[in-house]
């Protein structure tokens, strides 16, 4: 027993303690409870990523069309918004934000977030330095970016994703992070939101955000997938 508890000690003292899982879910809107008005997505406990753009589970993650969260939250066009990650964002890759505009007939909370209905309203570019892209989230707990002010009133689903790039070079191998939730836009937005897009259908596995190589030597050219961002 005396020799086990000093190899177990042995072991702490060299490797101190375990590293940080460098997988995480964004399980709530900045300001409310996790899962809350984001919805449950099946496996959430084990923070793993998307790994097919062809699969529905690109829209709001594993049966996020149908694990609808309880609550809505409600948020004002031209305000500032975001989503806290459950830990750290340990892998390097861009950020993105998207809204799709309830259709008529369907709620926040029962629609599924099909057709084309998304509209890009956020994205991050890298820079460059000691030979390597730096992401603004990396090493981040939380992602923050504005509702265009000219967005029309109304329920939408928000989405916010976060591509890891660490594996990129390989076909298939970009992970993404995604998480959907339910809110109420208000305001006086008149805005024609667009280009609209659909998930799946909006990222191919081939498309240049999706398929990069990160290691060096670097080149500043990347891209973030889908369409151009609408400001309003």
């Amino acid at each position: 027993m005396k020799l086990l508890t000093c190899i177990l000690t042995l072991v702490v003292t060299v490797h101190g303690a375990p590293a940080p899982e460098p997988h995480y879910t964004f399980p709530n809107i900045i300001g409310t409870a996790a899962w809350a008005d984001v919805r449950q997505w099946t496996g959430y406990e084990g923070n793993g990523p998307i790994l097919d753009v062809s699969s529905t589970d690109i829209r709001c993650n594993k049966n996020g069309d149908k694990n609808f969260a309880k609550g809505t939250t409600t948020i004002a066009a031209g305000s500032t918004t975001g989503f806290n990650a459950n830990q750290a964002i340990f892998h390097y890759g861009p950020a993105l934000a998207y809204l799709a505009k309830v259709p008529d007939g369907k709620t926040a909370a029962t629609w599924d977030g099909s057709g084309q209905a998304w509209f890009k309203i956020y994205e991050e570019h890298p820079t460059v330095a000691n030979n390597a892209l730096q992401w603004p989230s990396y090493n981040a707990q939380k992602i923050n970016f504005k509702i265009p002010a000219a967005t029309p009133s109304g329920e939408y689903l928000l989405r916010v994703e976060h591509i890891a790039l660490h594996n990129a070079n390989q076909l298939n191998g970009a992970q993404f992070y995604i998480s959907c939730a339910q809110v109420t836009i208000t305001g006086n937005g008149a805005g024609t939101p667009g280009p609209l897009v659909a998930f799946p259908g909006a990222y191919k596995n081939t498309d240049p955000g999706i398929h990069y190589n990160i290691n060096p030597p670097v080149k500043n050219d990347y891209e973030p997938p889908g369409p151009a961002i609408w400001t309003g």
